[in-house]
């Protein structure tokens, strides 16, 4: 007398290779469960939450490129107040605080510049950083 199965048909075969260790933790959950091979992988596989690995990257091209223009434009607006800065000094007489004015905002100009630069450093790598 053959035995009557209730169960579909199954005409897939699945395999995989495991190492020593994977292999005694795998025999170890189907003696816990108590359940055979084929019973434990169906109920893994309709049961199983896979939580994808998502690799957030700060870092990318486009803001590379951003800071690289940001930069660019802090020694531009630098350059700029420097020239002013220097025009004033030769005619300090009629312009005096109008100068000391020109020239604190030089040395804040310059210290944000820094203050971006190593904030940058500290996330991309100094390596990256002084590609900008």
């Amino acid at each position: 007398m053959t035995k009557n199965y209730n169960t579909p048909k199954r005409y897939h075969i699945v395999k995989t290779r495991l190492n020593d260790e994977e292999y005694e933790h795998f025999q170890h959950r189907l003696e816990v469960y108590g359940m055979n091979q084929s019973a434990f992988i169906r109920k893994a596989l309709s049961d199983a939450i896979i939580r994808p690995v998502i690799v957030a990257s700060l870092v990318n091209d486009d803001l590379l490129a951003a800071l690289g223009k940001l930069t660019a434009e802090y020694g531009r607006i630098g350059n700029n107040l420097n020239q002013i800065a220097r025009h004033l000094n030769e005619w300090q007489a009629p312009y005096p605080d109008l100068a000391k004015e020109l020239r604190d905002a030089v040395v804040d100009l310059a210290t944000l510049k820094f203050d971006v630069m190593k904030k940058v450093g500290d996330t991309l790598g100094n390596v990256q950083t002084y590609q900008l």
